[in-house]
């Protein structure tokens, strides 16, 4: 199915999703649909792209991306919004509100949970430690030690969420400070081993915490050419996320970059470009025994005044 007719046919049955699959139908009565969107790198376009911006004008704006996201909620309430980081810098918005008037917007938009980003330091830990007041939603990071710092008592390493009786389990990484962030501007804070953060958050996880799913929000990029870590690595490096949502490095995949592991249990790795251009959406379908069944992607472009179920 290409990613038009999917995006159609989602937002106009809702949840009486009519897919078949060789004259059968895909989906048990026992089935739960769990709706992943998410964004990344929107570095404070709050407004679509201005007409001199090339093959971006007119797209993107806070405003369409809150239409389509009530929309898509309305017909499936199991939704979780969620974002890769860089949420900060990029136009005078920044500028002028130092990242406030992000998280707030971000705030009115429900996001469930985001990451940090290098830009969300621009101006330093006691300016995130107070633009993060505006948040109404957690922050979290696990490979960053926030301890002796103001930021310790708000960013997570994870949270748990409970979405239509599936335990989803969402930690977050950032990107090595060096060569990004300036020591004045992350002082205090020391940056971990992703990879074994990330391990190590499987374990509580899928352990401690019996999650069904796993989601980890990255600012990791997606890929180098030199040895940095990156989410194509860490998705063949750890095993037991089931989702990399990606930032970083702006890229716009047509589709999700998949890893097959030996045990049949797929890391899926998307990210969106950058500015609110797109919105993500993932569609997980779970079995009455909460394992993951199928999954269908689609990136949603956010043009025009008006949302009417056709674009992409």
């Amino acid at each position: 199915m290409d990613r038009k007719t999917f995006i159609k046919k989602s937002l106009v049955a809702g949840m009486g999703w009519g897919l078949v699959g060789k004259g059968h139908s895909l989906f048990a009565s026992s089935d739960r649909r769990i709706t992943i969107l998410h964004t990344n790198d929107t570095h404070s376009h709050l407004d679509p792209f201005p007409v001199e911006a090339g093959k971006y004008a007119g797209l993107g704006g806070i405003a369409r991306r809150a239409t389509i996201i009530k929309k898509i909620r309305s017909q499936n309430p199991h939704t979780l919004l969620l974002d890769a980081g860089d949420a900060f810098q990029g136009t005078p918005y920044f500028q002028f509100y130092k990242g406030f008037l992000s998280y707030k917007m971000m705030s009115k938009l429900g996001y469930d949970a985001s990451t940090l980003g290098n830009h969300e330091f621009d101006y330093g830990v006691k300016n995130l430690t107070e633009a993060a007041q505006k948040a109404n939603f957690p922050l979290v990071c696990a490979n960053y030690n926030f301890t002796n710092t103001s930021l310790g008592s708000i960013v997570r390493p994870f949270i748990v969420r409970d979405v239509n009786g599936i335990q989803i389990g969402i930690f977050g990484l950032g990107v090595k400070f060096k060569g990004l962030v300036s020591d004045a501007h992350h002082k205090g804070i020391y940056y971990q081993d992703p990879v074994e953060a990330s391990t190590n958050m499987v374990r509580i996880l899928r352990e401690m915490h019996k999650c069904d799913m796993v989601i980890c929000l990255s600012h990791l990029g997606f890929d180098y050419k030199d040895d940095r870590i990156c989410d194509k690595k860490l998705a063949r490096q750890v095993n037991g996320i089931d989702l990399i949502i990606g930032g970083h490095t702006h890229t716009f995949l047509p589709k999700p970059y998949v890893v097959q592991k030996a045990n049949n249990n797929p890391t899926i790795v998307t990210q969106v470009g950058f500015g609110g251009i797109e919105l993500g959406r993932i569609d997980f379908i779970f079995d009455r025994t909460r394992h993951i069944k199928h999954y269908y992607s689609s990136e949603l472009k956010i043009e025009g005044s008006n949302y009417d179920g056709s674009a992409g």
